[in-house]
């Protein structure tokens, strides 16, 4: 197990340390993993592509700068659900290493990329609760869908610039320093950085949610001191109470699914991790999954306009395949009556 010492990586930058990432031993371990990734990715490319569906096929909503950040989420959840399943089976069930170093850092880069841009989209979905419910006078002249196409547009740049810096030299065979005992050939100081970049996007997004939520919890306290008054305030103050509790859960998914993995990254990095932790963290990895299946779910249920949409959809699909059926009825009874004649 000698050639398993990735610290000492300075001659064993090569196609053979890859076995020593592949932590699951046993059968159950891989059928598990297969299991989970296939069942989490299948469910997240479907719930994920109805959301999107939903959105566009509304004039009202994709006109909506909130409903573009929280298409680019769905966008970001389809790829991240294809890229990891793709890689992570291929390489842990299947123990596929018939592929060079960049190829391996090219997949990593895209799933790192559209991880960070699922979170760089709730970052952003948040700041826009937040202005919403902070300056709603002053919201659409802030928000526009320009300002809205530009900070997607830096988002996803931002985002595919960190992911692809191991592949463009910042990993530890070009730089011939440590190796993360977590991910081959990736630089122990770029995950460090990584971590940092990942831990200040939910820290922007906990300040932001914490403070939409607040600001709630002021607008329920308004409207039992005002429960006579009606009108577009009330309407206001329910839909931004509805928003803010669905963001808090939001919110609350992320963390538990996220937890998990930063913890194992950031304690990598201080201590020598054993078998048993890495192969916790490979199963601990499909909680992004679990994230990413999660958050349709929570926008189908608690958004009005996207519930509404999905019951018209259901309602519509209904009535075509009630139609399908009495058609061969209502065929069947003309062909009876043009032989009676």
């Amino acid at each position: 197990m000698d050639i398993c010492k990735i610290h000492e990586n300075a001659s064993k930058c090569n196609m053979n340390t890859m076995e020593c990432f592949m932590v699951l031993s046993t059968q159950v371990q891989k059928i598990s993993i297969a299991t989970l990734c296939i069942l989490f990715g299948t469910l997240c490319v479907f719930e994920n592509s109805l959301v999107l569906y939903l959105i566009y096929s509304s004039p009202r909503t994709r006109k909506k700068p909130s409903y573009l950040f929280i298409s680019s989420l769905a966008l970001a959840d389809i790829l991240a659900s294809i890229i990891f399943v793709c890689s992570f089976v291929n390489f842990h069930v299947f123990h596929e290493t018939n592929f060079s170093k960049e190829t391996f850092l090219l997949q990593l880069g895209g799933v790192n990329t559209t991880f960070s841009a699922s979170l760089s989209s709730l970052l952003l979905t948040a700041l826009d609760r937040y202005i919403s419910i902070s300056r709603p006078s002053e919201y659409k002249l802030l928000m526009t869908r320009k300002r809205a196409w530009i900070a997607l547009g830096v988002l996803w740049v931002t985002c595919a610039t960190i992911a692809s810096l191991p592949l463009l030299g910042w990993n530890c065979c070009t730089l011939d320093s440590t190796c993360s005992e977590l991910f081959p050939f990736v630089d122990g100081n770029y995950l460090s950085s990584w971590i940092c970049f990942v831990m200040v996007l939910l820290g922007c997004i906990v300040y932001a949610y914490a403070h939409v939520l607040w600001r709630a919890h002021q607008h329920v306290a308004y409207m039992e001191k005002h429960q006579t008054q009606v009108g577009k305030q009330n309407t206001r103050i329910r839909m931004d109470v509805m928003l803010a509790k669905t963001l808090v859960m939001v919110l609350t998914v992320l963390v538990l699914c996220w937890s998990p993995i930063l913890i194992l990254m950031i304690y990598s990095i201080f201590a020598r991790l054993s078998n048993h932790l890495r192969k916790v963290f490979a199963f601990c990895s499909t909680l992004c999954l679990l994230n990413s299946m999660v958050n349709p779910i929570i926008y189908a249920l608690r958004s009005k306009e996207l519930y509404s949409s999905l019951r018209m959809v259901f309602s519509r699909f209904r009535r075509q395949l009630k139609a399908s059926e009495e058609s061969p009825e209502v065929e069947s009874t003309h062909k009876s009556s043009m032989i009676e004649t």
